[in-house]
């Protein structure tokens, strides 16, 4: 298994995945897609669910969310069973460069930390502006190079922090995907990163008990599976956070209208 199929089996095993801004680059995404009550939304890369069940318990708003990994829809169906809001989401596995949609079919298309992974970056933007209706919206949150080329400890962390094999754009790189796929209206807002501002948003998307519930996972699998140790040791021998993180890495939100 490679360190990327680690990093995201391991995370869903323990029903964690989390974006740079927390909720409050969430509740700025979906104000600027227009999302709200009667909205159907397309969240691509939805992690653990966190996104979706959020939408449809405060917008009361329909989600489809999609995944490439299995075991990632399985916690989203169990959060929002938990949450009471099963009857307004539903979750397949999908991958974000074919998406199994008809054209047009989605209110507002969003993805959170998702987009840089694909390798064919302008692929899945294209697919988004597919699937979103005319006059609709796609906005993304995404991992941002704020000066490149970044130094190679700052290359390490993020790979250790974000995903084995993300791949940032700057933000003159990422407003151009959403041009390029044809849409309008284009706003980019790009944002440095504050390490304790990050920690807080965690606790905020997760609640006290939803992180209670994640720290008893990842104990738990850190006792019963060596890979997991082993994967965890490789993690600590990257180090601290480099003292230059932000000049060179932050994320930005990124939206165009069809």
């Amino acid at each position: 298994m490679g360190q990327e199929e680690r990093f995201f089996d391991f995370a869903a095993e323990v029903g964690f995945t989390k974006h740079l801004g927390g909720m409050e680059a969430t509740e700025k995404l979906v104000e600027l897609c227009h999302i709200g009550e009667g909205s159907y939304v397309l969240d691509v890369g939805c992690g653990a669910g966190v996104t979706p069940v959020y939408l449809a318990k405060t917008y009361g708003c329909r989600v489809m969310g999609v995944d490439i990994v299995p075991r990632m829809i399985e916690r989203c169906e169990e959060r929002a069973r938990r949450e009471g809001v099963a009857d307004r989401t539903e979750f397949r596995v999908a991958d974000a460069q074919d998406l199994p949609f008809d054209d047009g079919l989605f209110d507002a298309v969003i993805t959170e930390s998702a987009a840089a992974f694909p390798e064919d970056k302008q692929g899945a933007v294209n697919e988004f502006a597919r699937v979103t209706k005319p006059g609709g919206y796609v906005g993304l949150n995404e991992s941002t190079w704020l000066t490149t080329p970044p130094p190679p400890e700052v290359v390490a962390w993020t790979s250790q922090e974000v995903g084995a094999s993300v791949s940032p754009l700057t933000g003159e790189e990422w407003a151009a995907t959403l041009e390029s796929a044809g849409l309008r209206e284009i706003v980019a807002s790009v944002h440095t990163i504050g390490i304790q501002d990050e920690t807080q948003g965690i606790l905020r998307r997760y609640g006290l008990g939803g992180m209670l519930r994640v720290f008893w996972r990842i104990a738990d699998l850190y006792l019963r599976n060596p890979a997991y140790r082993s994967f965890v040791r490789g993690v600590r021998e990257q180090g601290m956070t480099p003292e230059n993180l932000d000049e060179y890495f932050g994320y930005g939100l990124y939206v165009g209208r069809k």
